[in-house]
């Protein structure tokens, strides 16, 4: 027995890399190795109105990735290619980018990116419970995408909306305080063909179409792009500190408290000549 304080000598394993279920290569049966001339001509009138924004070329891979996505519904090794032939990057550098930001998908998605959050606070609010109910609702596929094509079921990292957790996100969209019964009327519904309105923002598009609107392209949603007003959980801290009185101190006595604290430079040894 270990006694109290004192370390254990049992190992620990820490695995490194990918989880096991997910997918890391860009080249798979079925995906598209270039482009047809008319979807060529297309993007590249598409990719020259991004990459105007941008004083160096290379800073509009991002959006470039979004673009190709939208086309696709992932990243493909055309995608890969157009990317780099219009920056004048290599393969290698395009998929190293494409490779690292989760946002940019792997793998064929459905119409809907059901995402949900597993991170701490929604965990233990019942993100894990939710996850487990899709994965039984719904006929996945390997990869994580129903029978129909419609739901691409995955787990995703802390999107902070914790002030509403549980929640479920839908091409990026937030579906606030959810329960495995919500979450799965939820995914029934859009499977339907349904309008689905998430708590904050306009009717849900597809999943190509938000890659699209990602890629920087119009959102032509009535509404979308409409301030929105920050809900009570977002607000409380305010609210208390409100309550309390408390107020934030004024920049310029801040930096001048900080100034009049400074320890003087260190001598280091060193004299003048």
């Amino acid at each position: 027995m270990t006694p109290v304080g004192a370390a254990s000598r049992d190992p620990v394993f820490i695995e490194f890399g990918p989880r096991p279920e997910e997918e890391t290569q860009l080249v798979r049966p079925g995906a598209r190795e270039e482009y047809p001339p008319d979807v060529q001509t297309r993007l590249e009138a598409d990719a020259a109105s991004i990459v105007e924004r941008y004083p160096d070329s290379r800073s509009a891979l991002l959006p470039l990735l979004h673009l190709v996505q939208a086309e696709d519904g992932y990243i493909t090794p055309a995608g890969i290619e157009f990317c780099a032939t219009t920056l004048g990057l290599t393969g290698a550098e395009v998929a190293a980018v494409a490779t690292f930001y989760s946002m940019y998908r792997r793998e064929p998605t459905g119409e809907y990116y059901v995402g949900v959050c597993t991170n701490t606070l929604c965990a233990i609010m019942g993100g894990d419970a939710i996850l487990a109910a899709l994965e039984e609702h719904l006929d996945l596929a390997p990869g994580g995408t129903s029978e129909d094509g419609k739901i691409t079921l995955d787990h995703i990292e802390c999107n902070a909306a914790c002030d509403y957790a549980p929640v479920v996100m839908v091409n990026w969209e937030f579906f606030d305080n959810q329960t495995p019964e919500s979450a799965s009327s939820l995914v029934d519904d859009l499977r339907s063909g349904e309008a689905v309105t998430p708590s904050r923002g306009e009717t849900l598009c597809t999943f190509r179409q938000t890659a699209r609107i990602l890629a920087g392209f119009p959102d032509e949603r009535p509404g979308a792009v409409e301030g929105g007003i920050a809900g009570a959980p977002t607000l409380a801290g305010l609210r208390v500190a409100r309550e309390l009185g408390m107020t934030a101190p004024d920049p310029s006595e801040v930096e001048a408290a900080t100034t009049a604290e400074a320890p003087p430079p260190a001598d280091n040894g060193r004299k003048g000549n």
